[in-house]
């Protein structure tokens, strides 16, 4: 059984996953980051693979994104990182990225070694459903690995019931067509989730964007098993001196 699946077979209520970029705030804070994130009650980890093209994420992910590639941070710099990461990180963690990158560092090589140091599963936004069926969902299972789709309040019903088929782990409910960052009328969204539910999909949901307190937080799991923090986390990094202390006060306003 995979991480994820372990996670929410005992635990399939207000999970709190964290997305944190790599390389961010400083190029070796990574691992600091992520045990920091475990230590403080994160049920999941999210991590960025910075792109200069990022076409999901607002301008604070973006930010942190370009800060992380200017500190030097690559793909090939990411898993030398990741080697050991599994001594004290124990929790799900997912690589999130893009596919260009990927691609350049060579698809099955990059699922090989996302496998080798741990890595639980991934999501790539601009991953075609169709090249997902024809080439690489093969090679993603090949690895042990697990494939979050994202579906929108836009998603047909039909759509939303085929990538539920075809991801694992969860399905990533995008509370609306915006980029990350932006702020959510949670009513429309309570809506969106709860039309989700009636769906009875096979993967439990978790909801992102637009989640950066408390409130919003609760409000997200009424009809979700949890949701996805990212710029809120992302800002309180920003100008953190000391990332426990920075972390800790962060997710203890959340849960």
């Amino acid at each position: 059984m995979s991480r994820l699946k372990e996670l929410f077979a005992h635990k399939n209520k207000r999970v709190l996953n964290v997305y944190c970029t790599a390389g961010y705030p400083h190029l070796n804070s990574t691992i600091e980051v992520m045990q920091v994130l475990e230590l403080n009650g994160a049920d999941i980890i999210e991590l960025g693979m910075p792109y200069s093209d990022p076409l999901a994420d607002g301008p604070v992910i973006q930010a942190s994104g370009n800060i992380a590639l200017a500190n030097g941070m690559t793909i090939a710099v990411l898993f030398e990182q990741l080697k050991n990461f599994r001594q004290s990180v124990h929790i799900p963690t997912i690589l999130m990225g893009y596919m260009n990158p990927v691609l350049q560092y060579g698809f099955e090589k990059f699922c090989a070694d996302a496998k080798a140091v741990g890595i639980d599963g991934l999501i790539l936004p601009d991953l075609p459903e169709y090249e997902f069926e024809m080439e690489y969902g093969k090679i993603i299972h090949q690895y042990g690995l697990d494939f979050i789709f994202l579906v929108t309040p836009e998603t047909s019903e039909a759509r939303v019931k085929k990538l539920d088929t075809l991801s694992n782990g969860f399905l990533y409910a995008v509370s609306s067509s915006a980029t990350t960052g932006s702020d959510k009328d949670f009513n429309a969204v309570e809506k969106y989730l709860q039309n989700l539910q009636s769906l009875q999909l096979q993967n439990p949901v978790l909801v992102g964007f637009g989640i950066k307190d408390r409130d919003t937080f609760e409000s997200a799991c009424k009809f979700a098993n949890g949701a996805i923090i990212g710029t809120a986390f992302i800002k309180a990094l920003e100008n953190s001196v000391d990332i426990k202390s920075s972390v800790k006060q962060f997710l203890g306003g959340i849960q």
